[in-house]
């Protein structure tokens, strides 16, 4: 259980106030000990008017601090949904969550509940603005998470809010249609089981699983991670910059993309990552960098990211012992690639 870490963060959307928040409750978090906390630094801020512009509302109108020592980033795959739970593929296709996903979505808002969310992206799907909602239920602030209504001028105005002390005690929420889960074309609505058994198990793990291949009138995941990177680069990572932690609820091949970029993982090894629904998986921004600090579910689940690295790491040093024993032995071998093969 982590204590005495040092937070510098934005208490609303006022001024700055550098306070230490004490985080008790997350297992997952990498703990500090005791003569590790780190210091911060001078809490001298410069009011920045536009650093939450993109909520096109009164909120742009309170001063946010610029420089603040490091801020959060918390991403969380959406519950289950009603068609994760019929197996069918789902897409963009705007399904609700089941009754286990609002679950996933509160149990995941009390693992996180110590951290003062500042601002919330989610997709443009019901079932990621579900989460987030639920997960914000459990915060401890008690603010309220209030979705912006950007679509037109009147959508604006008829959704502002008029009271300064109301806006300090809310959370904006960014709904982006680039967040949204990957296009998945023709295969949206159909049986996972009966599309591999009529296209081939091959055909359709190609579908899913290959970064630059779409299915039929659908996305790739790489062309997914165009959308959704470069919204996150414009859009998110700026506000991360003015000290605002931040909460991402969105979907398995959105943030699989962000999370390549965050990694810097090949192609291939984002193919091979897994994010398990209602999961929430942490990262400090501290001078410029994006520090992991991982996932609460244990190693034998599905989903654990860490986890998928070393897995592809141990299969690659498997196959380099493999040919070293045959420079020695040409059936030295065998145990190995059985090894490799497991």
């Amino acid at each position: 259980m982590m204590q005495g870490y040092r937070w510098g963060y934005h208490n609303g959307f006022g001024p700055s106030n550098c306070q230490e928040r004490p985080i008790n409750n997350l297992d997952f978090f990498i703990p500090y000990s005791r003569n590790q906390i780190v210091s911060s630094p001078s809490c001298k801020v410069t009011p920045n008017k536009s650093a939450v512009s993109t909520s096109g509302s009164s909120f742009s109108e309170i001063s946010s601090p610029t420089r603040v020592y490091e801020a959060a980033l918390i991403l969380i795959r959406h519950g289950e949904s009603l068609w994760n739970e019929k197996n069918l593929f789902t897409g963009c296709v705007d399904v609700p969550l089941t009754k286990k996903g609002v679950e996933e979505a509160i149990e995941a808002g009390k693992r996180i509940s110590n951290i003062p969310v500042d601002m919330i992206f989610t997709s443009a799907l019901i079932r990621a603005q579900m989460t987030a909602m639920l997960a914000m239920t459990q915060q401890r602030r008690k603010k309220v998470p209030i979705i912006m209504h950007n679509e037109n001028e009147q959508a604006r105005v008829w959704s502002q809010i008029h009271s300064e002390d109301t806006i300090k005690q809310s959370i904006p929420v960014i709904a982006a249609w680039q967040l949204n889960e990957r296009m998945y074309g023709e295969l949206q609505g159909l049986n996972k089981q009966e599309t591999a058994d009529r296209f081939g198990k091959e055909k359709v793990h190609e579908w899913r699983r290959s970064y630059d291949i779409p299915p039929p009138n659908g996305e790739s995941l790489e062309m997914c991670a165009e959308r959704a990177v470069a919204y996150f680069k414009d859009e998110i990572e700026p506000q991360l910059l003015s000290g605002k932690n931040v909460m991402i609820a969105a979907h398995g091949n959105s943030l699989r993309s962000i999370i390549m970029y965050l990694d810097k993982l090949t192609s291939q090894e984002v193919i091979s990552l897994e994010l398990s629904t209602g999961i929430p998986m942490l990262y400090i921004f501290k001078e410029g960098k994006f520090i992991r600090r991982g996932s609460p579910i244990a190693p034998t689940e599905a989903g654990v990211y860490a986890y998928t690295r070393v897995c592809n790491f141990l299969s690659s040093l498997s196959l380099i012992i493999m040919n070293l024993c045959k420079c020695f032995h040409p059936t030295g071998s065998i145990y190995l690639l059985l090894l490799h093969k497991a």
